[in-house]
């Protein structure tokens, strides 16, 4: 089984190298990794301790923030790493000072794996809620090295639970402790024999309260909404947009908007500003004598959180896709959010609709039905926020 998961990693990498020819993210991807082993070298690890800690991504990241920052605070003279999967991830982070080394991790095969153990030396592993790289969590136990999965969360279909996944169960018995959000994770875990867990709840809530607690006074946004209601539509997609914005086309005059869109790369910026027309504003471009513009652009990364403050509703983009993205950010400032049909993979986007803080759109009609009963009931609209 390692053979062949191997041999598939590498067809993965080499899939991945022709497609950054043609993919902006692929392109990001293969480019990150070039001279990883040049940063290793360079790398101090000293002879103190150090953690390594892997995230996905940037949610990820911002699941494992509270616990990174707290083993920080507790722990000042030991070396943190993090290492990123995806672009995403690693381009808004890679400068995080919250950690000694910032780098991509490098692509899961033997003699990578090697080397990046041999040079970081970790003394305590962190996997933030999911990515089990077989290669180097069997290197990790083989070294005995305490290895852990923060904010865990299992469903029934996961395909460890299946009858076709026994093989790679073996991966649990790597885990000294898994931590879990929820007794449904921890219950699966128990049906195939794994004991070692503890329900702990979502890192995601702890970081969501920082993050509003630190805040950014945004004044330009502040300037922009002027005495209106405000939608923001943030990290949104393709297919988000399309209905939002054919109804900001239809209702421009009803609030005054906000789009921070997921992929900020100039072309997608100026799909957007096609379609919308005039009255679109760059965040970057904004100046007073713009305050008439009817929606504004978020062109960075790093800003959507504190923007989400100013709003009156929000949705949050990836309904549409592999799953939604943060939807703690706005619920957390007590306004009501809406997001696309696939989110039953993320509980507190079922627990918030079945509170009435949240609503599940489909098309571009039950998006309508639902901004406009918010629109139209203020009572409605507060209830939502509470919620």
């Amino acid at each position: 089984m390692k053979i062949l998961y191997t041999g598939l990693i590498a067809l993965y990498s080499a899939i991945a190298g022709v497609a950054s020819l043609f993919s902006i993210k692929a392109r990001r991807w293969v480019r990150g990794r070039r001279g990883w082993r040049e940063r290793l070298r360079s790398f101090s690890r000293g002879e103190g301790k150090a953690v390594w800690v892997h995230c996905a991504s940037l949610g990820e990241f911002e699941q494992g923030r509270p616990v990174i920052e707290k083993i920080r605070k507790e722990h000042p003279d030991w070396k943190v790493v993090i290492t990123f999967f995806s672009p995403s991830g690693y381009e808004v982070r890679k400068d995080y000072s919250g950690a000694d080394l910032v780098m991509y991790l490098p692509v899961d095969l033997p003699g990578n794996v090697d080397f990046f153990l041999d040079r970081v030396r970790p003394d305590l592993a962190l996997i933030i809620k999911y990515e089990f790289w077989y290669n180097y969590l069997d290197e990790l136990k083989r070294r005995n090295i305490p290895t852990y999965l923060v904010s865990g969360i299992f469903r029934p279909d996961h395909y460890f639970f299946r009858w076709y996944g026994r093989f790679a169960r073996g991966v649990f018995s790597v885990f000294n402790r898994i931590f879990v959000q929820d007794e449904q994770s921890g219950r699966l875990l128990q049906s195939i024999g794994y004991g070692r867990y503890l329900v702990t709840g979502d890192t995601r809530f702890d970081r969501v309260s920082q993050i509003a607690a630190a805040a950014r006074d945004l004044q330009v946004i502040e300037q922009f909404r002027g005495n209106e209601p405000l939608f923001v539509a943030g990290s949104s997609w393709d297919d988000d947009e399309d209905i939002i914005i054919r109804y900001i086309n239809a209702r421009s005059g009803a609030m005054k908007w906000v789009i921070a869109p997921h992929e900020i790369d100039e072309a997608h910026l100026g799909r957007i500003e096609k379609r919308l027309g005039p009255g679109t504003i760059r965040y970057s471009r904004y100046s007073e004598k713009d305050s008439e513009c009817r929606v504004m652009i978020i062109d960075n990364i790093g800003m959507l959180s504190s923007v989400y403050r100013y709003a009156s509703m929000a949705a949050v983009g990836g309904g549409f896709g592999r799953g939604i993205h943060n939807i703690l950010e706005p619920a957390c400032w007590g306004i009501p959010v809406l997001f696309g049909p696939n989110h039953g993979r993320f509980r507190e986007a079922i627990h918030l609709i079945d509170r009435g803080g949240a609503t599940s759109f489909n098309d571009f009609e039950t998006f309508s039905a639902a901004v406009e009963k918010y629109l139209s009931d203020p009572d409605a609209l507060n209830a939502a926020g509470r919620a």
